[in-house]
């Protein structure tokens, strides 16, 4: 059993502490912290209600800082959900302390603090990892697999998008989203860029155009209704991203404009397309066309076609593969503890969340530069998911 100490216990933590607590088999909870004693606190109820209600899992301690966790022998993981910006010191210090780590996405806020984290994980012989391990899920693992088994051909490229008004109508505390690690391509980027790595492979290097369209942005979610967040990061990003294997994906992410349908991921093959579903999910749908299912393009003008509700006419809905298509947050962490366990790699590894990291701080640099931005980290897909008969534990 590998034991777990949180750190951070804000908006994320309480999927976590459902699964750890519910849903996975070969970890615990041991304890838990945060700079916000209530916070902590909180979580240790929700825990109880669990317990009470029949899970079979011990009760968590609560420390009174991250140092204590760190000092307890009988932690070997720490969970790191802080803000992105602490993530580096967090992990920094959990790692000179001797344990293994699992971070919130991204693994750090620019490159020189993960180039630092990575040498000293290696240094240390230590398991480091992190999220997103949405691409562990069921919806993802079974796309893998389509584009794995040729069902689309060989891949030309990829459009995908997040497209929103921002987080300050709905989080409870949406500054941190504005500052230095924030914006939507470090927030909600790494879900997209992780699967198309996922998918494509290793990318070489990215062209973009970025810019922040507004210089405040008003709260209007409680308790900090009517306060101003002044943004200092880029809020409206373009980008393309080339692939070894010479595939071309578009992404697009912003805080700044009013859309319903937030979440889009196409991969083009040279035999067909298919549909990924929001990679801020573990599930369905997926979506599949090629030619010969006899649904052609549509021919016309399209000024004189009357408007066409279904934005994938001919497309079939492909069953999910494999298991996990609920929200299962700490899938990555489960499976980084079995590979300790065991020996075996991990899925959600730190040369996944390097790699990610690059591509989505290198955006701003390649729109700086007005050019072609080179890419340094080398990266290859990590192992696909294998099916249990015994959901919550791992191959």
């Amino acid at each position: 059993m590998i034991r777990i100490a949180m750190i951070g216990v804000g908006a994320i933590s309480g999927i976590y502490l459902d699964n750890i607590t519910n849903t996975f088999r070969e970890i615990e909870l041991r304890g838990l912290c945060d700079l916000i004693p209530s916070r902590a606190e909180e979580g240790w109820r929700k825990v109880q209600d669990y317990i009470a209600a029949g899970a079979d899992a011990p009760s968590p301690r609560i420390y009174s800082d991250m140092y204590e966790a760190f000092a307890d022998p009988e932690v070997d993981v720490v969970l790191n959900l802080t803000r992105p910006y602490e993530h580096y010191e967090v992990t920094k210090a959990a790692l000179l302390a001797g344990k293994h780590v699992y971070s919130e996405k991204p693994l750090a806020v620019d490159m020189n603090e993960a180039d630092e984290l990575v040498a000293l994980a290696k240094e240390k012989g230590l398991h480091l990892g992190g999220a997103p391990d949405t691409f562990m899920g069921a919806g993802i693992q079974t796309c893998r697999k389509l584009i794995d088994d040729g069902v689309i051909g060989d891949v030309v490229g990829a459009n995908v998008a997040m497209i929103c008004h921002g987080h300050e109508s709905w989080h409870p505390d949406p500054e941190f989203y504005y500052k230095r690690g924030g914006g939507p391509m470090m927030d909600m980027g790494p879900y997209y860029v992780t699967a198309l790595v996922q998918l494509l492979g290793e990318a070489k290097g990215v062209t973009a155009l970025t810019k922040k369209s507004f210089d405040t942005r008003l709260i209007t979610s409680k308790p900090h209704y009517g306060e101003t967040i002044t943004v200092d990061v880029d809020t409206y990003l373009a980008g393309n991203i080339l692939f070894s294997s010479g595939a071309i994906a578009s992404i697009f992410t912003t805080f700044d404009v009013h859309y319903t349908n937030s979440a889009r991921f196409e991969v083009y093959g040279t035999k067909g397309t298919l549909v990924v579903p929001d990679p801020n999910t573990f599930g369905g749908p997926i979506l599949l066309y090629r030619p010969e299912d006899g649904v052609g393009a549509p021919t016309s003008d399209p000024g004189y076609r009357k408007i066409v509700v279904d934005p994938y006419p001919g497309y079939k809905e492909i069953p999910l593969m494999f298991d996990y298509a609920q929200n299962s947050r700490a899938l990555g962490l489960a499976d980084m503890a079995k590979a300790i366990e065991t020996g075996r790699p991990w899925r959600a590894d730190m040369t996944q969340q390097h790699h990610v990291l690059e591509i989505l701080t290198s955006f701003e640099k390649a729109s700086a530069s007005g050019q072609f931005y080179p890419l340094k980290t080398k990266y290859a897909p990590t192992a696909p998911m294998q099916n249990n008969p015994m959901h919550g534990i791992l191959d």
